[in-house]
């Protein structure tokens, strides 16, 4: 059962002690708001409840690993609403377990809902499925990386950044500006230059630049460990392969350190124990973005009813599943 009574008192508002910083800008989470409502809410008025006082709580449905709260209060708060935000994102969260409560009227509470909803569902989905293979990684080697990749959807990669990290990964790279990394596609384009000759002309290009390779072949990540380059991405590599390579890589000699070598492509939940255990120094992922959103369940109320709920004899909250659940 989730137990809001203790919301207010565990929560501050959301300029109170649950890190407030947003991933978007107030901007930014004004269009959202604008994309959805850009002429008013017509059923809202045509009801004519717009100015009745009333509460609207998100709780948990089912364990998630919570991502874009913070993002997601501010949006009710930019409508016109006060909150307190119950859990922050990054936090664990069990059935029923509180997410928010917000108070205002009807107009404001109705604006802001799904937006704020969907924004919490779709994210904490990316951080759940992200702290997964977090989680199969690191039991069995504690310390190995995961990292997301750039190929999130175009246009939400702050959020899916942030749901990323909310989920305990890092990031593999956030785009093409701040990182070197040689595809095979690139070397279409360089004839038959000799990887070392590679090497040379990037450490004078980016010397401050770690150096990263994506092959698809043992020969070809052998000839790049000799040739100098820092990590060495095995593109859809069998965790058999990946710990050959391993092996392999771990007798040569080098001028410089040994090279990272990074497992990608297919990386998932349900295979990354295995990779971890092949001795993969780091764990290259994009599968979270393609995770199945989380289910926030959303109750709104008058603010009787609210006053009515803070009766301990009183259950709070109805089973999930409840058919009395507003829906859009």
């Amino acid at each position: 059962m989730s137990d809001f009574r203790q919301c207010g008192r565990q929560a501050d508002t959301i300029e109170g002690k649950h890190n407030m910083a947003t991933v978007a800008s107030r901007a930014e989470l004004e269009c959202l708001l604008e994309d959805d409502v850009p002429y008013g809410d017509l059923t809202t008025e045509a009801l004519g409840i717009g100015a009745v006082d009333g509460v609207m709580r998100f709780s948990a449905r089912a364990p998630m690993v919570l991502a874009l709260a913070e993002d997601a209060a501010k949006i009710i708060e930019l409508s016109g609403c006060s909150v307190d935000l119950c859990a922050a994102s990054g936090s664990a969260l069990q059935q029923g377990a509180p997410i928010l409560e917000a108070c205002g009227p009807a107009a404001a509470l109705l604006k802001s809902w799904k937006v704020a909803q969907t924004l919490i569902e779709i994210w904490s989905g990316v951080a759940s499925e992200t702290r997964a293979i977090v989680d199969a990684a690191r039991a069995v080697a504690p310390n190995i990386p995961v990292a997301c990749t750039r190929k999130n959807v175009p246009g939400t990669k702050r959020f899916a950044v942030a749901a990323a990290k909310a989920g305990g990964a890092v990031m593999h790279r956030l785009g093409l500006s701040e990182t070197v990394l040689v595809f095979p596609e690139h070397r279409a384009f360089l004839g038959q230059q000799p990887l070392f000759q590679t090497v040379e002309r990037l450490r004078r290009a980016a010397p401050e630049k770690k150096l990263v390779i994506e092959v698809k072949t043992a020969d070809a990540a052998l000839a790049a460990a000799v040739a100098g380059f820092d990590v060495i991405q095995a593109e859809k590599f069998s965790p058999a392969e990946v710990a050959a390579l391993v092996k392999r890589v771990a007798v040569m000699a080098y001028t410089r350190e040994r090279p990272i070598i990074a497992a990608a492509g297919g990386v998932n939940a349900a295979n990354a124990a295995a990779y971890a255990e092949a001795g993969a120094d780091i764990l290259v992922t994009s599968s979270p973005y393609l995770a199945k959103p989380k289910d926030v369940q959303v109750r709104i109320s008058t603010t009787d009813d609210k006053v009515s709920s803070l009766n301990p004899h009183r259950q709070v909250n109805s089973p999930p599943g409840d058919t009395n659940r507003l829906r859009a």
